[in-house]
């Protein structure tokens, strides 16, 4: 259902067409030809939205409305009139109506109008109680969610915070890898020993191997002291490889050594050390694919790759982006010493819509800046960077009538596959996982492309 809409009419006949007219689009309807007794039926619990008329014998629409707004002030209302003058609707709008119609009604019009007022009624509910949901006790260490795919996710790492089995995250760069990688450590029998981290793709190969192996004195023509590398470092907790598609393909064979005997030799010594670290490894790139390529070595992949878990992009997380925002807020006021308490209905419904192709770290960009920016108690939209402001929900496929513009299914499909390639970051398991395919009629299909 679209909504429950409480309708005030005198007119006993009008109210019956309006709740045969809306029954079919989908609402339910209630009808009072009272003001009064419409106006003391509205409950804040179970009314969307109001629809009156602005002529009623015992009370007048507008007052009604002002009612309405000042002590039921989340539940729009929608007025309706025979005299669509200028001044009726200004009236209407200063009384607090979300929106006017006119008579004689047309139903598909007012049918949206409702709509949209029942889906903001919808989002201030939502806003609402986000807002008092931050700060609430999360359930995870400190990663934040509420959405159907993070309880999936926390059910996960409930299961294998304990194990000392290698841990592969992968996920769109700014989706929290780190974050749910520290996470696991601080939740772990390790989690008192030291987490060390380093980003695989910020150095080359002889630089990274020995950040990770340590070397000798004298080892090469910088090392004018000993060190005993990362793997040595951690030994008791979890090492953290950020980047780890990025490693180069020379490394990788020491690498995968070390993982199997658990001992490290550093670069020019003769001795080997054991370690006894919990290895949590991170990517954004496809490793199947690049294990396919010949950019990574398969035998590594599957010693980094015995749990699994993906994370999926803030755009599949629906109202955690709200609740991201109001904490990101939170966080950004008191730095900035400003009393900024949430977010406007219209900004939350920009922030809903917007693709975030930079996940969780460009949605705590924005909210810096608008926390920055703002003038407010609570963020509105010309506070929201101007990508955001602007952008427009994007459609794929564009409908036409024309015959000569229409387009082969293979057409389409090719289309389409690149269309999902590309908002996968050319992720071609997650690709395949979204269109519903196997890997190899995914690769085929591209291969295909390719000779075309």
């Amino acid at each position: 259902m679209k909504g429950n809409i409480l309708v005030i009419e005198d007119e006993q006949e009008m109210c019956d067409l309006l709740a045969a007219g809306l029954s079919r689009r989908n609402f339910t309807v209630t009808s009072y030809t009272s003001g009064r007794e419409g106006l003391a039926a509205v409950d804040i619990n179970t009314t969307d939205v109001v629809l009156a008329d602005i002529n009623i014998p015992d009370m007048n629409g507008l007052d009604i409305c002002s009612e309405i707004v000042t002590h039921m002030r989340d539940i729009p209302v929608v007025i309706m009139t025979a005299f669509g003058s200028m001044d009726t609707a200004i009236s209407a709008i200063r009384a607090g109506a979300y929106d006017f119609v006119t008579k004689p009604l047309d139903m598909d019009i007012l049918a949206l109008a409702l709509e949209r007022a029942a889906k903001y009624r919808g989002l201030q509910r939502t806003v609402k109680l986000l807002s008092q949901e931050v700060g609430q006790p999360q359930k995870f260490d400190n990663i934040i969610g509420q959405s159907s795919v993070m309880e999936e996710l926390f059910s996960q790492l409930n299961r294998i915070v304990d194990s000392d089995a290698s841990l592969l995250i992968t996920g769109e760069s700014g989706s929290g890898k780190e974050v749910v990688a520290r996470a696991v450590h601080h939740q772990s029998q390790r989690g008192a020993r030291p987490l060390i981290a380093i980003n695989c793709a910020a150095m080359p190969a002889q630089l990274l191997e020995s950040e990770l192996f340590g070397h000798t004195k004298g080892a090469f023509t910088s090392a004018s002291q000993a060190t005993k590398g990362l793997f040595l470092e951690a030994d008791g907790g979890t090492l953290f490889l950020d980047e780890v598609g990025e490693i180069p393909l020379e490394l990788q064979p020491k690498l995968l050594r070390a993982l199997e005997e658990r001992k490290v030799r550093p670069i020019g010594g003769s001795a080997e050390r054991a370690f006894n670290v919990r290895i949590i490894a991170a990517t954004n790139r496809d490793l199947e694919s690049a294990v396919e390529d010949g950019f990574f070595r398969e035998d590594l992949f599957y010693r980094l790759n015995v749990i699994h878990m993906h994370l999926p992009p803030l755009r599949a997380r629906g109202g955690d982006i709200l609740l991201l925002a109001n904490h990101f807020i939170k966080q950004f006021s008191k730095r900035q010493d400003k009393a900024v308490t949430g977010i406007s209905e219209p900004a939350a419904e920009k922030l809903l819509n917007y693709p975030w192709p930079g996940n969780v770290r460009e949605l705590r960009n924005a909210m810096e800046h608008a926390v920055a920016l703002t003038l407010y108690d609570k963020i509105v939209v010309d506070d929201l960077p101007e990508k955001i402001r602007v952008a427009d929900q994007e459609h794929f496929l564009l409908s036409s009538k024309d015959p000569s513009e229409l387009i082969t299914l293979e057409e389409m499909e090719r289309r389409y596959i690149m269309y999902v390639l590309e908002n996968t970051q050319g992720n071609r398991t997650l690709a395949a996982r979204i269109m519903g395919v196997d890997r190899k009629t995914l690769y085929r299909k591209l291969q295909r492309y390719k000779e075309d």
